[in-house]
């Protein structure tokens, strides 16, 4: 157990490519979070084998950090960067979603026009004759009571449909339930939309969403169909790790005609220049040409609430409560990739996770580096400073410390206190688990929560010698 755990943590590496950016960055409670952060990512990477993970957080109309961890290649150990493209799979929708949007506010179309309206050849089998018609709004919402799929077994085979295939087997699919009836996500729906977004505006979808959505907002690294040359730079897509630790590499595969549901490419730093279109709140910006901040505002507010009222759909978003904040999100999953966009817009904080494995859950470290730079973020936007009392000679305490038998702690500083920081195996679920405050008492003499010391042993040159916890010695090492 003892060599597994040191392997384990030797394989514990700093961010391949880390920034900040904004006021944030110089706040050293910020510094603090992300250090907490690292450590806590790469055991998550070493512990669970998971390849690579990229995180990109933005404030307002900043992305004020960014950070990638692991591997873009397994074999050829390149590393990760926050400027690697991945697939972000069915954070697409929220794309589609924005286009039909911006064709509203052009007068274009309306929301609660029935789907027929904008294309002729739309039509379904259904049981439920004297229901009101599949509407836009419907499809936007999850809410027309369609089929998840097309009549295709893509997920199956990777074969997907062509637009003219698509557009033949619609009128062959039933419905399932009533338009309005209940939630049913489908990638069915937004496939219409994408068909919806073609028909209104005179342009393909790809060449739609390049020319009034990632041209506008200099998303110059995202792409719908990415050309062989991009797919090269991409993160590698692993399958779900095998039994004996190895994973197999998806192929990959186009999605057609459902595109509009699933292809787009993008990075963490691309997608936190789109964060900042669906955080905006004032008129007076360049982000009101790509979308009104009203209808921003729309697209967040809930349009269904869910039977278990434990949250519901805005305008192509999931929307929830947590911890008493409303959050509105959207994740994807497709062939090895899988990303999630987190806004909390009472705070205008997004935060952006994408990972290279099928059992990889970006919500995971979305989340957590929500938990942990949220509150500082806030913070400093609120010009609230933190009170805490530092002696600079707590400097020499920091550094890892090993027992005998592998088991690890490692002394920081944050926020101006003393911490500890305790190696798990498995990791904690959240990385504030790990913290212990320590609370000077006297000279090298510290105190934990529950009344036991921590004590300090200093070697004739200065250095700790080794560090007692409780009747405990543990020994510095090099992480």
């Amino acid at each position: 157990m003892a060599a597994l755990i040191l392997v384990l943590v030797a394989q514990i590496v700093a961010p391949s490519a880390s920034r900040a950016d904004d006021s944030t960055g110089d706040d050293p409670a910020f510094t603090d979070a992300i250090a907490l952060l690292d450590i806590w990512i790469g055991e998550q990477l070493a512990y669970n084998g998971i390849p690579g993970v990229a995180l990109a957080v933005v404030h307002d109309q900043e992305m004020v950090w960014s950070a990638a961890y692991g591997f873009r290649d397994l074999e050829k150990k390149d590393p990760l960067e926050p400027t690697t493209p991945f697939r972000i799979g069915s954070v697409s929708k929220i794309f589609t979603s924005t286009a039909i949007m911006q064709l509203r506010d052009q007068g274009k179309l309306r929301l609660d026009e029935p789907v027929s309206t904008y294309l002729q050849w739309f039509s379904l089998q259904s049981d439920f004759p004297d229901e009101p018609p599949i509407t836009v709004r419907n499809l936007l919402t999850h809410t027309a009571g369609l089929p998840r799929e097309g009549a295709f077994p893509y997920w199956t085979t990777h074969d997907f449909p062509t637009r003219e295939e698509f557009r033949a087997a619609v009128p062959e699919q039933s419905a399932v339930f009533p338009p309005y009836a209940t939630y049913k996500y489908s990638n069915l729906g937004m496939a219409l939309l994408g068909e919806i977004v073609v028909a209104v505006s005179g342009e393909d979808y790809p060449s739609y969403v390049q020319k009034h959505i990632f041209d506008p907002l200099g998303m110059d690294a995202s792409t719908v169909f990415p050309s062989e040359e991009k797919r090269a730079e991409m993160a590698t897509p692993y399958m779900i790790k095998r039994p004996d630790g190895s994973r197999n590499i998806h192929t990959y595969y186009s999605t057609g005609a459902i595109a509009p549901a699933a292809e787009i490419v993008s990075t963490v730093e691309d997608m936190a220049k789109f964060a900042t279109l669906h955080l905006h709140t004032s008129d007076a910006t360049v982000l009101e040409r790509v979308l009104k901040a009203s209808t921003v505002r729309e697209m967040q507010r809930p349009h269904w609430v869910y039977s278990s009222w434990s949250g519901g759909r805005g305008l192509g978003f999931g929307i929830s409560r947590r911890e008493g904040k409303t959050t509105v999100s959207h994740g994807g999953w497709i062939g090895g990739n899988r990303a999630h966009l987190l806004l909390v817009p009472s705070e205008k904080i997004a935060v952006l996770a994408m990972t290279n494995a099928d059992d990889a859950s970006p919500y995971t470290f979305s989340y957590e580096a929500y938990d942990l730079l949220g509150p500082v973020i806030a913070r400093t936007s609120k010009k609230e400073t933190p009170t805490a009392t530092f002696d600079p000679a707590w400097e020499r305490f920091v550094g890892v410390y090993s027992d005998p038998w592998g088991w690890k702690e490692e002394v920081m500083i944050l926020s101006g206190k003393l911490v500890m920081y305790s190696y798990s195996y498995p990791p904690d679920e959240d990385a504030d688990s790990g913290i212990t405050p320590l609370t000077w008492v006297e000279g090298n003499r510290f105190r934990r929560p529950g009344g036991e010391f921590v004590v300090f042993e200093i070697a004739e040159d200065g250095t700790v010698e080794r560090l007692k916890k409780r009747s405990e010695y543990l020994y510095p090492v090099e992480r």
